[in-house]
């Protein structure tokens, strides 16, 4: 299968971003990596930030599928989804060159709320957050969007962990965490 010029361009500027953040990359830097011109480069771009906003859509389009499968695995299964969730969160700090988490690095990186890229930071988030809230529904918890806004944070510190403190605690600790967000109070663990 044929990559298109702009798929190439954003694997390009994915691998450089994550690897080296996105201010120290420059577009020549993507450019060159991408093996094109900057003719090329601004057809499909009208600035690196729209490359960056490219970029983290790409990003949130491969978060939302692995949760998607996690919730269709599971079923409807609010626990077996955080479970499928804490591996992956697990796995994904084990692969070389981890670095976090690319939606909180960008919005570090971009701290102007009205930016294009903040506005793709917020709107992934806000789909976590939903998300969340979907899987906790059928629970009937009492809050359950503090409950949802809970999940969010402790998915933002286990992409943080995974950074900095490896992954050997880091699935157990979010399924730890996740389980007593979920569960009410008294009930018994699997």
């Amino acid at each position: 299968m044929k990559v298109s010029m702009r798929d190439r361009l954003i694997d390009a500027a994915t691998e450089l971003f994550y690897a080296s953040g996105i201010r120290a990359v420059s577009v020549d830097r993507v450019i060159e990596r991408a093996g094109t011109t900057k003719v090329t480069f601004y057809r499909h771009f009208t600035s690196k930030d729209d490359l960056v906003v490219a970029h983290l859509e790409r990003r949130a389009q491969q978060e939302r599928d692995g949760v998607g499968a996690a919730i269709e695995l599971a079923g409807g299964d609010a626990e077996r989804t955080f479970e499928l969730i804490a591996g992956t969160l697990g796995s994904m700090a084990c692969e070389p060159g981890f670095r976090g988490c690319p939606f909180i690095n960008a919005a570090a990186e971009y701290p102007d709320r009205d930016s294009g890229v903040r506005q793709a930071v917020d709107r992934h988030r806000a789909w976590c957050k939903a998300t969340y809230a979907q899987v906790i529904e059928p629970l009937h918890l009492p809050d359950p969007e503090g409950v949802a806004t809970d999940l969010m944070l402790l998915r933002d510190g286990a992409m943080v962990a995974g950074y900095l403190d490896g992954e050997a605690a880091l699935a157990a600790s979010y399924l730890r965490s996740a389980r007593a967000l979920i569960r009410p109070v008294g009930a018994t663990s699997r």
